[in-house]
């Protein structure tokens, strides 16, 4: 696909997106620019769904925004906190973790770059690049599932991880791109182009998708 034709692409993601939920962590990065809520957030949103993960993030942080704050958090009432997102307790664990790296080693700083960002425990690239893009606002591409399989269905990529999509993705799609792709693909993927039997017979764009692995569609 050549990149004039995924830039129609995406400007069809736009439009179709408006009306649809945005990803727990992006509506935090939203209301004011914070790289440790949108960390924090991103960790909890971890295997668990948003409806779940928008309670947990709303209880921590009317006692916790800040490393200090939360490393002051008994472990025990820190898992009743989040409970019950997936994997409470060892994610309290991490949290306290990364909070504690936060103050002692980049000096209450939640660190901007990718390499310093993956020195983390618990955080790995999805998580890293949300937190450069949304909470930074430097250029990143973010890739979870959705973003990896509708970048193959579409025939932007062709690989086989979502570690090989990011890389692929940094050579293909226009830099301008790159901190959106994330959210739209994710509200897509969830309402549109899901995962299995997706709808294509609404799609607006069917005119431009390769339908790469899809069998069945509605």
């Amino acid at each position: 696909m050549d990149i004039p034709t995924m830039n129609r692409v995406i400007g069809i993601l736009k439009r179709e997106t408006r009306s649809l939920k945005v990803p727990v962590v992006t509506l935090i990065s939203q209301t004011k620019r914070n790289p440790y809520k949108v960390l924090i957030s991103c960790l909890l949103s971890l295997r668990t769904n948003d409806h779940t993960t928008v309670g947990a993030v709303e209880r921590l942080f009317k006692v916790a925004v800040t490393p200090e704050a939360m490393l002051e958090i008994p472990a025990a009432r820190l898992e009743k906190i989040i409970y019950p997102v997936g994997f409470y307790r060892v994610k309290s664990k991490v949290l306290r973790s990364v909070s504690r790296d936060i103050l002692e080693r980049f000096g209450g700083r939640v660190p901007d770059t990718l390499e310093e960002l993956l020195t983390l425990k618990g955080v790995g690239r999805k998580t890293a690049n949300l937190v450069l893009t949304l909470g930074h606002g430097k250029p990143g591409i973010c890739v979870d599932i959705h973003v990896h399989r509708i970048s193959n269905r579409l025939g932007f990529v062709k690989t086989r991880s979502p570690h090989e999509t990011e890389f692929a993705l940094r050579k293909k799609l226009p830099s301008r791109h790159w901190i959106r792709y994330n959210d739209l693909l994710v509200a897509y993927g969830q309402h549109v182009c899901r995962p299995v039997s997706p709808h294509c017979s609404v799609c607006k764009l069917s005119p431009y998708c390769r339908r790469v692995g899809v069998r069945t569609s509605r």
